[in-house]
């Protein structure tokens, strides 16, 4: 229990912002839910819409109707980033801000799968498929994370 506190006690600020991002994925759907569904998409410009879409598959339309493979999939991914939690912090700062946008991304949608059975989609640029602020934190996350890997290499931990 004392590792726990001093792993939260150092990680505050990563904390933090994931929560923030989690409330803002949360509260962002909950609206769309309830103002889109009544009052239909809303025009913000000529390429940018706020759309409500039900989202029972992946990216890009795979996998549709494929929820418990999904929850499975997120479920990995969640796991594979808090074991390699330690790996990844080795790689610097910008990897650890992946890691935990990876994992804000995941945890956001897991809800809605959970919850819904589908995640909830409302951001809409015409020529991109529909997202959310979950799937935004995952995609960053994971470009920050692969640009970190492939261009610098882990800090050795030093021996006492």
């Amino acid at each position: 229990m004392a590792n726990a506190w001093a792993w939260i006690c150092t990680h505050k600020v990563p904390l933090a912002a994931a929560a923030i991002l989690l409330l803002l994925d949360r509260l962002s759907k909950v609206w769309a839910l309830v103002y889109l569904t009544a009052h239909g998409p809303v025009k913000l410009a000529k390429y940018f819409w706020l759309n409500y879409v039900e989202n029972t598959g992946a990216a890009f339309g795979m996998f549709q109707n494929a929820n418990m493979l999904l929850i499975l999939v997120m479920l990995l991914i969640i796991g594979y980033v808090i074991y390699s939690w330690k790996d990844i912090t080795k790689y610097g700062g910008l990897a650890t801000w992946a890691a935990v946008l990876i994992l804000t991304g995941a945890l956001g949608n897991l809800y809605d799968r959970f919850t819904l059975g589908f995640v909830v989609d409302f951001i809409d640029w015409r020529v991109w498929p529909v997202f959310n602020v979950a799937d935004a934190c995952i995609t960053v996350g994971a470009v920050l994370l692969g640009g970190c890997l492939l261009r610098r290499t882990p800090k050795q931990e030093e021996k006492a």
